[in-house]
């Protein structure tokens, strides 16, 4: 490392330093929601022959990233990993990012991990493999004591909100409720207790990497009240400094609730 690189990263953890110092713990979002994006992007912008080691650069970030969310004192983080439009990938392309995904599952399920794993998505449109694999983290993480970590895997937003009025109508045709019956009560509440994230509060922040600057369908519901925030880093080179900035901006906003 030259001296103008040591030079950076010194001013860097300084500057790191002091957003840390001046961040506002009350206002510190307790739902952070990721798009993880870039990584394909960042593989070809760095030479690399497999992009698929861009995916591996991400998932070796993830960890790294819900250590700054416990260190500010996030308590529920949301990362998007796979779209239920991924799913349409071929073969080749979609399987390797499947194994990592399971990889980045067993990672933070292991015993010297601290969060509590919730698979997000349409598991039944997965392969079985994958499936298993999020089923088995969930259930080797639960109860314990650090903050939720939902894995947004095959996920689609308009998905969830068909699942969860499928859902809805279940249980009420299990009690013997009449659709008129259902229909003069059904309110917005009822449908958010059948979601993936139900039980959870709603994302106050969404941090989308890479430079683009829409949502992929991420948690169409659950955002309507969301504050966004867009930032041209790609997933691989996102680092602490970079979402305190996030934290930072997100403090700052007055925050207006359907206005």
């Amino acid at each position: 490392m030259g001296a103008r690189e040591q030079l950076r990263d010194v001013l860097t953890t300084l500057y790191e330093r002091r957003l840390g110092s001046r961040l506002d713990r009350a206002a510190v979002p307790r739902h952070v929601g990721v798009i993880v994006d870039g990584n394909r992007r960042w593989a070809r912008a760095t030479g690399l022959d497999d992009v698929n080691d861009g995916h591996r650069r991400g998932a070796d970030k993830i960890a790294d990233f819900l250590g700054w969310c416990d260190d500010a004192g996030v308590e529920v983080v949301t990362l998007f990993l796979l779209s239920t439009d991924n799913l349409a990938r071929p073969e080749p392309e979609l399987t390797p990012l499947l194994r990592i995904i399971e990889g980045v599952a067993a990672d933070l399920s292991g015993p010297d991990r601290r969060w509590q794993l919730n698979a997000v998505g349409a598991l039944g449109l997965l392969p079985a493999e994958t499936a298993a694999v999020l089923k088995q983290a969930e259930e080797d993480t639960r109860g314990r004591a650090g903050a939720t970590v939902n894995l947004a895997v095959g996920y689609g937003g308009r998905r969830e909100i068909a699942d969860a009025v499928r859902s809805l109508l279940a249980s009420h045709a299990e009690r013997g409720t009449t659709l008129p019956e259902l229909v003069e009560v059904l309110d917005v509440e009822h449908i958010a207790e059948h979601l993936y994230t139900r039980g959870q509060p709603d994302p106050d922040l969404v941090i989308r990497t890479s430079g683009e600057q829409r949502m992929s369908g991420f948690l169409l519901w659950q955002t309507a009240h969301s504050e966004f925030y867009f930032t041209d880093v790609y997933w691989p080179e996102f680092r602490r400094v970079d979402f305190l900035r996030a934290l930072r901006d997100y403090a700052a906003r007055q925050r207006r609730f359907g206005g």
